[in-house]
């Protein structure tokens, strides 16, 4: 991968906040303020994490402060409602945590916080235990790298290998992204294959064609 960043643990947040069972209502908000983030991992024992209290865990306290909700919302809005009343991490976490490993691919991590719907995942080893945490900002850093660098991988990678006969005729330009590939090949019927190749390179936004077979055929 030329040094991009491709697995978690290459752009996970490795000094992370986390706090126990115990830590109280008011606590929690303040490290979350401190740390200027959206949730905090919840741990016990030799830091294994047992659960994840976010800022959605702590809304219901405030949304249904003033008013009781119909019968309809209760029943609805059971688990909510038991987090209005919560005063401890233990209360208000969401559990089992939804974690991801340092050695999932990016691609692996983005997939679960999408399944999920949140936006921070706890990093775990083998035992459960916290070694970090990974954001949705942090997994689009990948967007950061620079096109001179990305135009080198698809040569490589993905022109090299696939028109290995004529890879001097393929030529490959990258502007903020976006990969357009140009000139002529033997076979057409690899420009799909180079499409989905050159798309899995990280950092690549678009993929575009301008390729020929043999005497200029499409």
């Amino acid at each position: 991968m030329n040094g991009s960043p491709h697995i978690v643990s290459d752009v996970m947040t490795h000094t992370v906040a986390a706090i126990g069972r115990g830590a109280g209502f008011k606590e929690i908000v303040r490290l979350m303020e401190q740390w200027r983030i959206s949730a905090l991992p919840v741990v016990e024992g030799e830091s294994r994490v047992i659960g994840v209290v976010s800022e959605a865990d702590l809304l219901p306290k405030e949304e249904f402060r003033d008013h009781d909700p119909d019968r309809r919302t209760q029943l609805r809005r059971l688990g909510d409602l038991a987090k209005a009343g919560g005063v401890t991490a233990e209360d208000l976490m969401t559990s089992p945590a939804v974690t991801v490993r340092a050695n999932a691919t990016l691609a692996q991590a983005a997939r679960v916080m999408a399944r999920a719907k949140v936006k921070r995942l706890p990093v775990v080893d083998e035992l459960g235990g916290l070694e970090g945490v990974v954001s949705r900002g942090d997994l689009l850093k990948v967007f950061l790298r620079g096109d001179e660098d990305i135009a080198e991988e698809v040569r490589r990678e993905v022109v090299a290998r696939l028109f290995h006969a004529s890879p001097a005729a393929v030529r490959v330009e990258v502007r903020d992204g976006v990969v357009t590939l140009s000139g002529r090949v033997r076979d057409t019927t690899l420009v799909p294959v180079a499409a989905r190749l050159a798309r899995g390179v990280e950092g690549v936004v678009d993929v575009g064609f301008d390729l020929t077979g043999p005497e200029g055929r499409p």
